[in-house]
């Protein structure tokens, strides 16, 4: 290993070398690319990599891709065909239980060889429209990973330089879009050519122990970095939790996510025990492709930020070292062999938004409330009069909680999704399609705030001819949760309805697979909107009067939510009587109003135990005077009736407490043999007790109501 230390300058002009060529290789991919997945949307990674698989550098593009593509080099390692890499080599690999993110993602990696020594790998991954799975585009409700299409395990499409007619035929008469596919399979492998070409140019003119060297002291530079950002973190665990609507087809039985980030020292570990087991649908998530990545991702966006951050650290593998992920083999975030895990996004793109959740008390400066952290994927598709299929994939937006300094952006792309959107004039020139409406939600209101949340997007695509329609969504149940005294922001929902008979609305589930569909048709998707940040109260009543101006906001919520009163015909704010109702709400509880009706007809169910959980995760806090029961328990008698009947095997936990603007509010975790509830309370401060006390008197009350849950339930 070359161990010579190079001068800043030098290392700075190489570092800059390595980013432009992962651009480089970036941008060719996406502007040669057929499909408007890759040339649009821009659903791809590209970078180079030394041969322990380590990233050197990485483009910009889709966050879902950082640190995705060195699990693909492990895998491929265990697998390539013939055991050997040779110059001119092309491979091609998508297998997620073999480090793939999922497999429409599928990579083109290509050896770089200098003076007959294989020096690294320039590689790439990409969305593509069809693999050939049980139905077009996407899938979701399938028994297996085989039933995901076609797999690729370390084939290759070039060897020695020679192509491989045979794969080139099997692509040809195994995808309902074969031609976009070999296309844009094509324009990988141009890609990661160029990587090739300018890393071998590189090589060429400072020198291959130069180079090696480099990009060992840029990769720990990294470390070093994030581990004093790290450092800077108090010890301890932080945790935080959600749920998931369903897996696409048990209707009605949520799926907790839960998430301890535990800081020792310069690292972390992220630890998803006790999410839910492995589902029986495409729900599962591939633990090296895209669990790890979505850890990765959330930590780097934290901790170093390009915006934020007051110096530039490179994007390579030492922003990974410092990282611990950890998720039990069977669960939904490790699943065992041969889980389908096509439909993983959503699930990943909740954790980043928990793991913020679960740092907020010791990173408030950089933490934004409850983001919609999901995605709207969604495939349409038919049969054209010729015999053959149309295959449109289109990634809708979301919204961003609010910020420490700025509201939440509107529908846009959040967390680990970057993708952009598809131009109509493309979709309508291409596809039998139209798109009827696109604009910003207005049947609800984002969460208040000192920096209200984004607000989600609402889009109706209709369809012309019959068609399918495969879409994987999430949050029509678990609202984006507000922070610092923010409120929460709004589930989603998708309706369908047809053209003819527009009043006939079918409400949808967020996920559904293969819906045949009739021509005029409308699909409708409504994003969730995001959290506020901070205290309403404290919005500057100008930037209210601005948001009713918009129609962000309505004169009501002004009111209510921020105390503001709107003249409206003048367009100006009332300050005298804003004054005395902002005065008049500091001295009230706070109310939140409910965007959205509240779901608590289902439970939420922990899939590795045989039995029904007892408690829905709450999305609601329950105040503390609403604690009632038929009988007087104390928590010696709860304990005591606790031992009787499942001896040690239970444990209770404070997950998350706060205390804002004289109220403690507190939400413990009972787990017991293997059920879990879940009981958050508030209260208002006595002056009689310290903080101290209420905190002590508030938790005890959420444990005395996990425990009557759960001895109700036994």
């Amino acid at each position: 290993m070359a161990t010579q230390e190079l001068d800043p300058i030098t290392l700075q002009v190489i570092s800059g070398a390595l980013d432009t060529i992962a651009e480089e290789m970036g941008h060719i991919l996406y502007r040669m690319s057929f499909s408007s997945i890759i040339r649009e949307s821009q659903d791809l990674g590209a970078g180079l990599f030394d041969t322990d698989f380590s990233t050197l550098c990485e483009s910009e593009s889709t966050p879902l891709h950082i640190g995705s593509l060195p699990g693909y080099l492990r895998g491929i390692q265990d697998v390539l065909q013939g055991g050997v890499w040779n110059e001119g080599d092309v491979v091609m690999h998508n297998h997620p239980y073999y480090g793939a993110s999922h497999s429409p993602d599928i990579a083109i990696v290509i050896p770089c060889f200098h003076g007959g020594e294989l020096v690294g790998f320039a590689a790439n991954t990409a969305h593509h429209l069809d693999i050939g799975a049980a139905t077009p585009g996407l899938i979701i409700d399938i028994p297996d990973v085989y039933a995901e299409g076609m797999l690729f395990a370390g084939i290759k499409l070039y060897e020695k330089g020679v192509r491989n007619d045979a794969i080139w035929n099997f692509l040809t008469y195994n995808s309902r879009a074969n031609q976009q596919l070999k296309s844009d399979i094509e324009a990988q492998v141009a890609s990661a050519r160029l990587g090739v070409r300018r890393f071998h140019e590189l090589i060429e003119r400072y020198g291959k122990d130069t180079i090696l060297s480099a990009t060992h002291q840029l990769m720990d530079y990294t470390e070093r970095i994030l581990r004093q950002k790290i450092e800077e973190i108090p010890d301890g665990e932080y945790r935080a939790e959600g749920f998931l609507d369903d897996d696409g087809k048990n209707r009605g039985i949520r799926l907790p996510v839960k998430v301890c980030v535990r800081i020792k020292g310069d690292s972390i570990e992220v630890d998803l025990t006790g999410s839910a087991d492995q589902v029986e649908t495409g729900f599962n998530v591939p633990f090296e492709g895209s669990t790890k990545v979505a850890c990765f991702c959330a930590i780097r966006s934290l901790l170093l930020d390009a915006e934020t951050s007051e110096i530039q650290v490179p994007s390579n593998e030492g922003s990974f070292r410092p990282i611990q992920v950890t998720a039990p083999k069977g669960s939904i975030y490790n699943p065992k062999f041969p889980a389908a895990a096509e439909a993983r996004f959503t699930q990943v793109n909740r954790v980043i938004d928990l793991i913020y959740k679960a740092l907020a008390p010791v990173l408030p400066d950089q933490i934004i409330a409850g983001s919609s952290a999901s995605l709207s994927f969604a495939a349409y598709s038919g049969v054209r009069p010729s015999g053959d299929y149309w295959v449109f994939l289109e990634v809708n937006e979301g919204a961003y909680g609010g910020r420490p300094r700025s509201d939440g952006p509107d529908s846009i792309d959040n967390l680990m999704a970057n993708t952009r959107n598809n131009p109509l004039e493309d979709l309508a020139i291409h596809l039998p399609m139209i798109c009827d409406r696109y604009e910003l939600r207005d049947d609800v209101l984002p969460g208040a705030g000192r920096y209200r949340g984004g607000i989600g997007v609402v889009k109706s695509q209709r369809v012309l001819t019959d068609a399918f329609i495969t879409h994987e969504n999430e949050r029509h149940h678990d609202v984006p949760w507000g922070i610092f005294g923010g409120w929460p922001g709004a589930t989603g929902k998708v309706e369908i309805y047809n053209v003819e008979n527009p009043a006939e609305i079918k409400d949808m589930p967020a996920k559904f697979s293969g819906l045949k569909i009739s021509a005029g048709d409308v699909h409708v998707f409504y994003a969730p909107c995001g959290g506020g940040y901070g205290d309403p109260l404290e919005r500057p009543a100008v930037q209210v009067l601005d948001d009713v101006l918009d129609d962000f906001c309505t004169v009501e919520h002004a009111k209510t939510a921020y105390g503001v009163v709107v003249d409206l015909v003048n367009e100006r704010v009332d300050e005298a009587a804003t004054e005395s109702l902002r005065a008049q709400m500091r001295n009230q509880p706070v109310q939140i109003e409910a965007s959205r009706p509240a779901h608590t007809d289902v439970k939420a169910v922990d899939t590795s135990v045989s039995v029904p959980a007892v408690s829905a995760p709450p999305v609601d806090a329950v105040p503390i005077e609403a604690v009632k029961t038929d009988h007087v328990d104390t928590t010696e008698s709860l304990v005591e009736s606790l031992r009787k009947a499942y001896g040690d095997a239970w444990g209770f936990d404070v997950v998350y407490h706060s205390s804002y603007r004289g109220r403690t509010e507190v939400r413990g975790e009972l787990r017991v043999n293997g059920i879990y509830v879940s009981e958050t309370v508030r209260s208002e401060d006595s002056v009689e007790l310290s903080a101290g006390k209420s905190l002590q008197s508030v938790t005890e009350q959420s444990f005395l109501r996990c425990a009557q849950k759960a001895l109700l339930n036994q």
